[in-house]
């Protein structure tokens, strides 16, 4: 998470169980990014995702009985119950490398680290 001056806040890496599609394991990813932030109750908070088609999903929010489409409409819900200045955008990974630096890591940690 980053300040509006762009100054590091906080991150939070999890580790899955199983191997998912990358728009699945992204949108879970968001899910859990969004869980983390309501339970500390922030709000105009910027979510950015590397995935644009997760992105996309969550933005156009239209009826999808996948997988995927199942995630991202927990994603809406949460979203707009609990945040009201609050967005989901996307960002080249190229353009966020402390976010593609914390992604490498997280695949050898054992349990969630919290930054």
């Amino acid at each position: 998470m980053w300040n509006d001056f762009g100054t590091f806040v906080l991150a939070k890496m999890l580790q899955f169980d199983s191997i998912y599609p990358v728009e699945v394991g992204e949108s879970l990813g968001l899910f859990h990014a969004l869980e983390w932030i309501n339970d500390m109750q922030f709000d105009n908070i910027d979510f950015v995702l590397d995935f644009k088609t997760t992105t996309d999903a969550f933005n156009t929010h239209r009826i999808d009985i996948s997988e995927l489409g199942s995630i991202i409409d927990a994603c809406w819900n949460l979203f707009a119950t609990s945040f009201t200045i609050s967005r989901v955008e996307f960002s080249r990974r190229q353009a966020n490398v402390a976010a593609h630096a914390l992604a490498r890591e997280a695949t050898s940690i054992a349990s969630p680290v919290i930054y």
